[in-house]
């Protein structure tokens, strides 16, 4: 029993809704490091699952007040939700992580090369 009432344990979702805002975008950016570094489906698969349920769970809880959409401020809010919650805070890390460290092997393989080369 939570909060006095039997049935609000669906609290208990959201604790990973609120872990994912300070810890969400580290995780994301290490798994695009992972991925930049290993190929294979495992690493993309875990770029997927681990974000998975905080997304899903916040997702649901902007989505899902139906009578809400004839207000044109929901629409707005869901489009935040996306830009912040989803593109801020989740893909853009693992974009950044991917990306930097592909970056970043691109040129030390031509430093090498170079240096071989010479």
């Amino acid at each position: 029993m939570m909060f006095g009432y039997a049935d609000e344990w669906w609290a208990l979702l959201f604790v990973p809704v609120i872990l994912w805002v300070p810890f969400g975008p580290f995780l994301m950016g290490a798994v695009g490091v992972w991925c930049a570094r290993r190929p294979g489906w495992w690493p993309r698969l875990w770029s997927v699952l681990l974000p998975l349920v905080p997304v899903a769970v916040s997702a649901t809880a902007v989505v899902l007040p139906v009578d809400g959409w004839d207000d044109p401020r929901h629409t707005e809010d869901v489009l935040g939700y996306v830009l912040v919650y989803v593109l801020g805070l989740t893909v853009l890390p693992w974009v950044l992580g991917y990306g930097i460290t592909r970056v970043v092997r691109a040129v030390r393989a031509r430093r090498e090369r170079r240096r071989t080369d010479s």
